[in-house]
C-alpha cells in the first residue's frame, strides 16, 4: 500500500526544566533520606529538651515540620530532582504558612508548612511532543507486524529516542509514573539499548515505570531491565486478520457472512479515502455521524490503542472507509491507521448512525480487508480483545468474579460486546501485557485506568453551514476506492 512520506521539520528540542538539586544514585538516595530524618530528629530532641521546663508547646509545629521532612525524605529516596520552579513554589507556600502563624491561623499554618515539603518534591512531568510527529511517523512506517505501532503518533504522548534516532518509546507521565505505550517503534535491533536508556532516564527523574500493552516479544526485555519486583499481567489478545488467507467460508463464518449480506441487500456501498485528502463537505458529513452517537461524541478517551484528532487530518497514513445508503447518505465509517510501509492496517475507531442497517460494522471491516488485499496489505488489526478467556469460558468461580468486575466498566467500554463482535473474524492473536510493580499495584491501577478512560474534549469539524442537515453526497466522488 502506498503511504504518505513524512513532511515538516524535525522535532524541536524542548528546554529542560532547571534542576537545582539532584540525587542520581540508590545509595545516595537512601543516605540522603535517612540523613534528613535523622537531622530532624536530632533538632526536635534539642528543642524539646531546651524548652520543656519553660512549658513550651511545640506539638503542632513539630508535627507540621515532621510531615514536611517526611515528604522531602520520600522525594529524595525516589530520586526526584528539585527544580527551580518547585523550590520557588515551596518557598512561597512556607512563607504564607509563617504569615498564617503570625496571624494566629495555626491549623492553616501547619497545613501550609507541611505542604511546602510536598511541593518541593513534586514529581516532574514530561510534556507532550506533537511536534515530533514527522520523526515518529518515519519510525512507524518502518515498524512491521505491530498492530499498535500507529498509535504512537497520538499527540498526547512524549518520546524517548535512541541516540541514533532509529527507534523510540512513546510514553506519558502522571503523578510520578512514566507509562510506556505498547512496544517501541523503529529498528528492533536498537530496542535493548533503547529500553536501558529509557529506564536510566526515568530513574534520574524519579519516575516509576509502568508498561501498558506490551507484546510477548518485548515483555521479557522489560522485566529484565526493570527487575524481579515487576510482574507481567496478561490483559488480552490482538485480533489480527491475515489478509491473504482470509475467506468467509465455512460454518464458523456464517454469522459474519449473513451480517455482510444484509448490507448488500439494502444497497449499502463503501469507499476508502485518505483522511488528509477528505473534502470539507465529507468531513462535515462524518462529523454529523459522530454527533449522532448517543455517547462519546464530545469526548476522546484512550491512550495506548487509539489516535486522537478525529477528522482533523493531523496524522499521515490514516484511512477512512465510509458506508453510504442508496441515496448517498453516510450511515457509518471506520478509521484505520497504517504502519510498516502499508503492510499493517490497524482499526482506530468506528461510528454509525443510530438507524444504520444491521451488519454495517462487519461490512466496513470486511471491505477494508479486501481493500488491503488489493493494495498489498498483509495484516488488518481489528481491535484488542481484553480478557477473551473470561468471556469464552466463565464457568469457574474465579472467572465469574472477574466477569462481574469487568462489567463494571460497561459505562466506558462494553468489553463483552466487543469480544462477541471480534470473535466473528476468528483471528485472536498474541497476548498483550501490563508490566508493573505489585507493591505499587493500587496507585499503578489508578494511573492506568485514568490514562485510558479519563475523557478529553474532542474537536470536530463544523457542520455544513452550521446546520444539522447535510446534503447527501453521491458515492465515489473524490474517493480512492469504492466497493
Amino acid at each position: 500500500m502506498t503511504v504518505p512520506q513524512p513532511t515538516g521539520n524535525a522535532a524541536r528540542a524542548r528546554q529542560p526544566e532547571r534542576v537545582v538539586v539532584h540525587v542520581d544514585s540508590p545509595t545516595a538516595r537512601w543516605t540522603g533520606a535517612l540523613a534528613v530524618l535523622a537531622g530532624f530528629g536530632w533538632l526536635a530532641g534539642l528543642l524539646i529538651h531546651d524548652h520543656y521546663r519553660l512549658d513550651w508547646q511545640p506539638g503542632s509545629r513539630l508535627v507540621a515540620i515532621l510531615v514536611a521532612v517526611v515528604f522531602i525524605a520520600r522525594g529524595i529516596y525516589l530520586g526526584r530532582p528539585v527544580t527551580a520552579a518547585h523550590a520557588g513554589a515551596a518557598i512561597i507556600v512556607a512563607a504564607i504558612g509563617v504569615v498564617a502563624r503570625v496571624l494566629s491561623f495555626d491549623l492553616l499554618s501547619d497545613m501550609l508548612i507541611a505542604g511546602a515539603g510536598l511541593v518541593l518534591m513534586l514529581p516532574t512531568a514530561a510534556r507532550p511532543q506533537p511536534e515530533a510527529l514527522p520523526r515518529v511517523w518515519a519510525l512507524v512506517d518502518q515498524t512491521h507486524a505491530d498492530p499498535l505501532a500507529p498509535f504512537a503518533m497520538q499527540s498526547q504522548k512524549s518520546y524517548y529516542f535512541s541516540p541514533d534516532g532509529l527507534a523510540a518509546i512513546a510514553y506519558a507521565t502522571r503523578v510520578g509514573f512514566a507509562v510506556v505505550s505498547a512496544d517501541p517503534i523503529g529498528d528492533q535491533t536498537r530496542f535493548a539499548e533503547l529500553v536501558a536508556g529509557f529506564t536510566a532516564m526515568c530513574r534520574s527523574k524519579g519516575w516509576r515505570i509502568l508498561v501498558l500493552a506490551c507484546s510477548e516479544s518485548t515483555v521479557a526485555l522489560w522485566r529484565q531491565m526493570l527487575g524481579r519486583s515487576f510482574r507481567a499481567i496478561p490483559i488480552g489478545r490482538d485480533v489480527v486478520v491475515d489478509v491473504a488467507r482470509f475467506r468467509m467460508v465455512g460454518r464458523k463464518f456464517r454469522n459474519l457472512r449473513q451480517a455482510v449480506q444484509r448490507t448488500h441487500n439494502v444497497g449499502l456501498t463503501t469507499e476508502v479515502i485518505d483522511e488528509q485528502d477528505a473534502e470539507d463537505a465529507v468531513r462535515a458529513e462524518l462529523a454529523q455521524v459522530v454527533r449522532a452517537s448517543p455517547s462519546g461524541a464530545r469526548t476522546d478517551r484512550g491512550f495506548s490503542m487509539t489516535l486522537n484528532g478525529l477528522l482533523q487530518a493531523r496524522y499521515p497514513g490514516v484511512l477512512l472507509i465510509i458506508g453510504r445508503d442508496r441515496r448517498g447518505r453516510v450511515q457509518g465509517f471506520q478509521r484505520y491507521a497504517l504502519a510498516g510501509g502499508g503492510n499493517d492496517v490497524s482499526l482506530d475507531t468506528g461510528w454509525r448512525q443510530p438507524e444504520a442497517p444491521n451488519g454495517i460494522d462487519e461490512r466496513l471491516t470486511v471491505d477494508m480487508i479486501q481493500y488491503a488485499r488489493a493494495h498489498s496489505g498483509r495484516r488488518v488489526s481489528l481491535a484488542f480483545a481484553a480478557f477473551p478467556e473470561i468471556f469464552a469460558d466463565g464457568s469457574g468461580t474465579r472467572q465469574k468474579v472477574f466477569y462481574t468486575l469487568i462489567h463494571l466498566l460497561d459505562p466506558l467500554i462494553k468489553l463483552e460486546s466487543l469480544y462477541r463482535y471480534l470473535r466473528k473474524f476468528q483471528a485472536l492473536g498474541n497476548r498483550r501485557y501490563v508490566v508493573l510493580p505489585l507493591r505499587q499495584l493500587l496507585p499503578a491501577l489508578w494511573v492506568l485506568l485514568t490514562l485510558e478512560f479519563l475523557p478529553r474534549r474532542r474537536h470536530l469539524p463544523p457542520s455544513k453551514a452550521g446546520d444539522d442537515t447535510i446534503t447527501p453526497r453521491q458515492p465515489g466522488r473524490g474517493s480512492r476506492s469504492q466497493m
